[in-house]
């Protein structure tokens, strides 16, 4: 599993002209699955998005995690995290999960970030032609994979 984390002032998902889901302060999460992630995966990483101390404290040091901040958090599917570019020009997706393994394991991701986080997330809807909008505040953006734990 695969995500990027974003510190974001604001951030929101709009699908088919309709703002699905929009958050102010916190982070933008986008999650890329395959079919070898599991509950450890999840866990492992939810602990990480929930604790990581990316957020300023009073001296400007980012010391602070979201739930320090009583920050917002948005989680999006992109299967194109797991893009292989190795041959050719047209990246290949064959890595990411299909809809029948990635949803549950997304959904799961989902409640199990409310739960480590302590509070709803937002989110933006699996397999839906989305248009991401977000001001990354820093910018901070961060990736972590759960199979590459740096």
């Amino acid at each position: 599993m695969r995500v990027i984390i974003q510190r974001v002032s604001e951030a929101s998902v709009t699908i088919d002209g309709h703002v699905k889901s929009s958050i102010q302060l916190g982070l933008l999460v986008l999650v890329g699955i395959v079919d070898e992630d599991g509950q450890e995966d999840i866990e492992w990483l939810c602990k990480k998005i929930a604790n990581l101390r990316i957020f300023n404290d009073e001296e400007g040091v980012m010391n602070k995690s979201v739930k320090d901040i009583d920050g917002e958090i948005l989680v999006v599917s992109q299967f194109t995290l797991h893009a292989s570019t190795k041959k050719g020009n047209r990246p290949s997706y064959i890595k990411a999960a299909k809809p029948d393994v990635a949803i549950p394991l997304y959904e799961r991701f989902v409640k199990s970030l409310e739960v480590m986080a302590g509070r709803d997330v937002q989110t933006g809807e699996f397999g839906a032609d989305m248009k991401v909008r977000l001001l990354n505040d820093g910018p901070v953006t961060i990736l972590i994979d759960s199979k590459n734990k740096e």
